[in-house]
């Protein structure tokens, strides 16, 4: 009687409500260092300016001058060591905790931007470049790291929404860095301010994240039983019932992984959307100001405004996704109609952009703001996939289809430069849009037909005889389908 007791005290705790809880404040803490780490990614682009034209906006500092060629091997830098930690990434945070690798990689990029106006004054650009690959590298474990803990600490019904809560930090810091770092380069402590003000933050985040962080509800020590038992409880719902948990040295399945159709599908419904995203963000600037002759890089509002729509939107979809949840529709079903949301539409808005007329140049900004805006749709929909078909390897699943993806992004700046081959010809770069919109509609086609939420047989090794349940009432209850 106890135990049914304590399943129905769990159920109303899980159905109404229990307020903020310890893993509400680790999705915070989640949130505020994507917060800081953006900001120390996106910081060396928007600080470039000044430190090749310090004259103009800060004549009290150095100034360190370079060409186009160089500028694009200095930012592109930070990406390649991005790209190589991926799929280490999530193996090691399995096996150390997501924790441990998340606090390494914020501590050593905080002191990598302390080090850069240093390094800058003693190497030029060529060390820069080298300090911005290193800081790529431990950037690295940033998502794979992320979907660990939270695969960890969300019960599947709150995944979703919690999961995009805490990644958008992401837009947050990029749109804080956005705003502050002019403000910054024209101060009296000029534009080594930008690297020095995310680098402090970055430290104390790391002091908050090590006081109040966890790697899972059973590393904390403030979770109520209360708590911890109500995410046991539905993540043992969720997981196979003949099979039993792995340990941190359990091999890692890889063969599995690559003849999974629903992993196929997700990460090319992954790889799709960088490709889309990017495209938006690095080559419509240049569109933009080459065809309709509007210069958005130099107006702070309206470069940040995709961001602030995304950021924005992330919470609309959370408060319907919050509305569906209420509803017999299974959660495969959410995954396709957010993800579609979020890349159909974007999709026709890109395709439209290559044909507004010049003079409307004010409707081009608000198409692109839309478009990179709705794309935040994509956190409720393939961005947390990775949990729902295996919640023990996410963040291995997610350094796989995100390293792939980060490759894709860094290929389509290139062709670009490709087909675009006159900056003032319109056709070329509708071409360009024409092929973004193809990726997006067959990317997420293959996520509507082999996608699911359901986890995978792979996610747990069979057990070697079949164990009693630690929660004994879950035993006469069938593991939950998501797939209607």
């Amino acid at each position: 009687m106890a135990g049914i007791n304590g399943i129905v005290k769990n159920r109303r705790f899980e159905d109404e409500g229990s307020g903020l809880g310890v893993r509400h404040l680790q999705i915070f803490l989640l949130f505020c260092g994507l917060t800081v780490g953006f900001a120390m990614r996106v910081n060396l682009s928007v600080a470039v300016v000044a430190m090749t034209d310090a004259a103009t906006i800060n004549p009290d500092f150095p100034e360190y001058p370079l060409s186009e060629k160089t500028k694009s091997w200095v930012l592109s830098s930070f990406f390649w060591g991005y790209v190589a930690t991926q799929v280490p990434a999530g193996t090691l945070a399995r096996r150390f905790g997501g924790k441990v690798t998340l606090l390494t990689g914020v501590s050593i990029c905080s002191v990598l931007n302390l080090l850069t106006p240093l390094c800058a004054r003693l190497g030029g650009w060529p060390l820069i470049c080298g300090l911005r690959l290193i800081e790529g590298l431990c950037q690295g474990v940033f998502f794979p790291s992320s979907h660990t803990i939270i695969s960890a600490w969300i019960p599947p019904r709150e995944r979703g929404s919690l999961a995009t809560c805490a990644y958008t930090g992401g837009q947050f810091g990029t749109i804080v860095m956005l705003a502050t770092s002019g403000l910054l380069a024209s101060s009296a402590w000029g534009w080594p301010s930008i690297f020095y003000v995310s680098g402090a933050c970055g430290f104390l985040w790391v002091v908050a994240y090590y006081v109040w962080g966890a790697s899972s509800p059973q590393d904390s020590k403030s979770i109520s039983a209360e708590e911890i038992k109500l995410i046991e409880m539905s993540q043992a719902n969720e997981s196979a019932g003949n099979s039993q948990q792995p340990n941190n040295r359990q091999a890692t399945p890889w063969l599995s992984f690559l003849y999974s159709g629903p992993f196929l599908a997700l990460t090319a419904v992954h790889a799709a959307s960088a490709w889309g995203y990017w495209t938006l963000l690095t080559q419509i600037p240049s569109y933009m100001n080459n065809i309709l002759g509007k210069d958005i890089k130099s107006n702070a509002l309206l470069s940040s405004l995709p961001y602030i729509a995304n950021l924005v939107l992330s919470f609309v979809f959370i408060w319907i996704s919050k509305i569906m949840e209420k509803s017999s529709l299974s959660l495969s079903f959410n995954r396709k109609f957010f993800n579609t949301i979020g890349q159909y539409i974007p999709m026709i808005l890109l395709v439209a952009l290559g044909y507004v007329p010049k003079e409307n140049d004010t409707l081009a900004v608000v198409l692109l703001t839309l478009t990179v805006g709705i794309n935040a749709a994509c956190h409720l929909g393939f961005q947390v996939n990775h949990i729902d078909l295996s919640p023990n390897y996410a963040g291995t699943l997610m350094g796989i289809s995100n390293g792939l993806a980060s490759i894709m992004s860094l290929n389509a700046p290139l062709l670009v430069g490709a087909i675009v081959t006159d900056k003032y010809n319109v056709e070329q770069w509708r071409v360009v849009f024409f092929i973004a919109a193809v990726i997006y509609l067959v990317g997420n086609g293959l996520f509507i037909i082999f996608g699911t939420a359901n986890v995978q047989p792979w996610n747990d090794p069979p057990a070697k005889h079949r164990r009693s349940s630690v929660y004994p009432e879950l035993e006469s209850q069938k593991p939950m389908n998501c797939d209607k």
